[in-house]
């Protein structure tokens, strides 16, 4: 009788537990299931894999690729582009640089890139110049409204440009300025410190501010503090800013039509450009005065590519 009940408790408790291959952690199967979860893993990074490098190689496709065949396009003889205009790769033997000499002398890019490079250089180094200081006291001066103000910073470069281009060439005009490459400084700088404060508040916000302290103990004024310790720590920051600025001079269209269309010489780099888009231009001199006005910044990317990488992320640090 006592052996009968053993063997019917038996048989529930193997009933209530199940089979081994429906438990998760008795019998030979659990093992057999993780292979196969190895197995499907190793699938999908192999083919997340293949998708990550067709995603970077199609974006550099689209990326690159109009740029390459421009180049390509600057380097051959407008008669072999208007017999071959679907021809991608020239010959060798057709290559020639003859369409930027064109560009920078005949039709005067040179001289419009070397205005842009004084407009550009001023603009950067003013609007730095205004911003660390403005920033430094949004961030560590104590003032009744400092929330507000640091909004109102980022609104004013909200605006769209047309708003302002009649107030400012109204200014302009009364105090003499209309048509001289100072008086087109003298906007852009009113244009590009909104933006180039709200990024540097960022930077100079990681600077620690015990150490600023340390200094102040040691006899150092505000102005020896923010030159001596400040703008060290933070060169990083400032240089993507600084670069920023450059690029926004650089390019902007707007203001110097606004005010240097009248003076041919005195046209940056943007209304150059704009003219050789006229019909009578050849495509390759198109090409190639495109192609020689990207060199600078490009430049200016690849002189301060360490300084950029270290300031975007010491900015993102502090959050």
């Amino acid at each position: 009788m006592s052996a009968t009940r053993d063997s019917a408790t038996r048989s529930r408790a193997a009933a209530a537990v199940g089979p081994p291959w429906q438990s998760g952690n008795r019998g030979p199967f659990p093992g057999a299931r993780k292979r196969r979860r190895r197995a499907r893993r190793s699938v999908e990074d192999r083919v997340l894999g293949v998708l990550r490098w067709a995603v970077i190689v199609t974006a550099v496709i689209a990326t690159a690729g109009p740029l390459l065949y421009g180049v390509l396009l600057s380097l051959r003889p407008f008669q072999s582009v208007v017999s071959e205009p679907l021809d991608l790769f020239p010959a060798p033997g057709e290559l020639t640089v003859e369409s930027y000499p064109t560009a920078m002398a005949e039709y005067g890019l040179g001289g419009n890139m070397w205005n842009s490079l004084q407009v550009a250089v001023a603009t950067a180094a003013l609007a730095i110049l205004l911003s660390v200081l403005g920033a430094y006291a949004a961030v560590r001066l104590r003032f009744f409204g400092r929330d507000a103000v640091n909004v109102v910073f980022l609104g004013v470069y909200l605006l769209p440009g047309i708003v302002l281009a009649v107030p400012l060439f109204v200014l302009l005009s009364r105090i003499g300025l209309t048509g001289s490459l100072a008086g087109l400084v003298f906007v852009y700088v009113a244009q590009t410190v909104p933006v180039a404060l709200y990024m540097l508040r960022t930077y100079l916000a990681a600077v620690p501010s015990s150490v600023e302290e340390a200094a102040m103990i040691d006899g150092c004024g505000r102005l020896a503090l923010i030159r001596r310790v400040v703008l060290p720590m933070a060169m990083p920051g400032v240089a993507a800013t600084a670069l920023y600025v450059f690029m926004i001079a650089w390019n902007e269209y707007l203001f110097a039509l606004l005010f240097l269309v009248a003076d041919r010489d005195r046209w940056t780099v943007s209304l150059g450009i704009a003219q050789l888009t006229e019909f009578s231009v050849p495509t390759t001199v198109l090409m190639a005065g495109s192609i020689a006005i990207t060199v600078p910044v490009v430049a200016g990317f690849f002189l301060a590519q360490r300084l950029l990488v270290t300031g975007l992320t010491s900015g993102a640090e502090k959050g």
